[in-house]
């Protein structure tokens, strides 16, 4: 089974974006949680069955500030909840998908991995299953 997990939203100021995710959502974050190997502080908003991740960098030289420093903030990936997320992956690797990161312990008490963009639609996938 997958379902759509969360939307990750890359973000310069993590308090603003809270700010205005509580405006638009009417509800605040439930957690703060920093993510040390990726050099990211994500902040969590449940929103009915699915989640909105916003991730502000750590670093100068993370992930998410280079994805910013090329692109600017706004959609950075889309989280898929799977079962078995190393049975997803042999499937995916199978097909010609190619994992680009993970699996890998990630937020929320997940793990993680991501799909190369240029696989899909020039989208960041990232799948995901409870740690």
């Amino acid at each position: 089974m997958k379902r759509l997990e969360h939307l990750g939203i890359a973000v310069a100021d993590l308090a603003e974006a809270e700010r205005i995710f509580t405006d638009v959502l009417g509800v605040a974050p439930y957690k703060r949680e920093e993510v040390k190997d990726e050099g990211v502080m994500t902040s969590f908003f449940q929103t009915g069955e699915s989640k909105v991740e916003l991730l502000e960098s750590t670093t100068h030289d993370g992930p998410i500030a280079r994805h910013i420093d090329k692109r600017g903030p706004g959609l950075h990936h889309v989280a898929f909840l799977v079962d078995d997320l190393e049975a997803e992956i042999e499937r995916l690797v199978a097909e010609g998908y190619r994992v680009i990161s993970g699996p890998k312990p990630g937020a929320d008490q997940k793990r993680i991995a991501f799909l190369h963009p240029s696989d899909t639609a020039k989208v960041l996938v990232e799948l995901c299953a409870e740690a």
